[in-house]
């Protein structure tokens, strides 16, 4: 039985002319995110600050806004199973850790949903000589970071679906960020930055390898 919020019956998104054909089609399997919503929630927000939400400037920022969010937390849309399934064989299997270094990250807090960014490092030591694409693990990481979040909660999941999804016998994962709630507000401290870490299996395990893993991430290696 479909459900009227699956077919999008509430009311149409109201623009500068009252009410607007819909800017948008219902959700679907390929658009998840009911940008309506969304445009009609922003300007609710931009009439409660005191702004007039249908001058010129601000008329087409709900939909703006709308889009935006959809793009910055899809993430929750996302699997890291899809990016991490193809899997490829080292040829010379053993105790080799893989290393990826600066991956660049956005993330939304979830607290005061604003954005924190930062790098991500990951390094995994690879089971039975199956290791993935470059490019997978910057993925994985973009799956997590594109959605409400938390830094630890963010460097925990990259490590555990790693772990998952991959087989590795160790994962670690270190991630830097500055946060704009901490800057933009609050402490308003503007050089803070937070660091996590997060390692599993044998990299947690073994102090050697553990410390190996993370002079490697840090670039202190070479």
């Amino acid at each position: 039985m479909s459900t009227a919020a699956e077919h999008h019956d509430d009311p149409v998104f109201t623009g500068p002319g009252g009410p607007a054909t819909r800017l948008y089609l219902a959700r679907t399997k390929e658009q998840p995110v009911d940008l309506d919503r969304i445009a009609r929630a922003v300007r609710e927000i931009l009439a409660a600050v005191g702004e007039n939400p249908d001058r010129e400037g601000l008329s087409e920022t709900p939909p703006r806004v709308a889009r935006a969010y959809a793009e910055l937390l899809s993430g929750l849309h996302d699997n890291p199973e899809r990016h991490l399934s193809r899997v490829f064989s080292h040829a010379a299997p053993g105790e080799d850790l893989v290393v990826v270094r600066n991956i660049d990250f956005q993330s939304m807090c979830e607290h005061h949903l604003l954005p924190f960014r930062g790098k991500a490092h990951v390094a995994y030591l690879p089971a039975n000589g199956k290791v993935v694409g470059l490019s997978k693990i910057a993925r994985t990481v973009d799956v997590f970071a594109r959605r409400p979040q938390l830094q630890e909660r963010l460097t925990a999941n990259v490590a555990d679906a790693i772990t998952e999804h991959l087989g590795a016998r160790g994962v670690a994962v270190v991630v830097t960020a500055e946060h704009l709630c901490m800057q933009l507000r609050g402490a308003r401290k503007q050089t803070a930055d937070m660091v996590t870490t997060a390692l599993r299996g044998v990299l947690a395990d073994d102090e050697a390898m553990k410390r190996q893993a993370l002079l490697m991430l840090s670039g202190n290696a070479f």
